[in-house]
């Protein structure tokens, strides 16, 4: 069956995207825990993280540590935290969240609902960071 990520990367369902290559996607979480909060997601349909062919796992983790790297940059915090838990949706994703502190990576945090205009503003900060960086961003 069919996961909800696939669908947002074949645009069945809206995604706020700032990367894509062959491999994977980075889209903003529509159930952020801090502004800014991304989702990395292979394009293979893999359940766990650990079950992803070696080639693609380092690529997707290579993408996560490029994207901090500019999440640093692109919204003000003390450290870019990663979690790969994989319980809410059967389909390997990585959270990179901008935090402050160990609390800011609690689930308890996410919001409920973000409006569209600031899923765009954090996705245009990202994507002029990511152009600054030399990272091609994806509109």
């Amino acid at each position: 069956m069919t996961t909800v990520f696939t669908k947002i990367i074949n645009g069945e369902i809206p995604g706020t995207f700032v990367y894509r290559d062959e491999h994977c996607v980075a889209f903003l979480s529509i159930n952020p825990i801090a502004p800014g909060h991304l989702l990395i997601v292979p394009r293979l349909e893999i359940d766990e993280w650990t079950d992803l062919p070696t080639d693609i796992a380092s690529h997707v983790m290579g993408v996560s540590h490029r994207l901090g790297q500019v999440l640093k940059k692109s919204h003000p915090c003390i450290r870019v935290g990663l979690i790969i838990a994989g319980y809410e949706i059967n389909h390997c994703h990585i959270h990179v969240i901008p935090t402050r502190n160990m609390g800011d990576l609690d689930f308890k945090n996410a919001a409920q609902s973000v409006s569209r205009e600031e899923l765009q503003d954090n996705a245009q900060r990202i994507r002029a960071e990511m152009s600054s960086s030399g990272l091609t961003p994806s509109e």
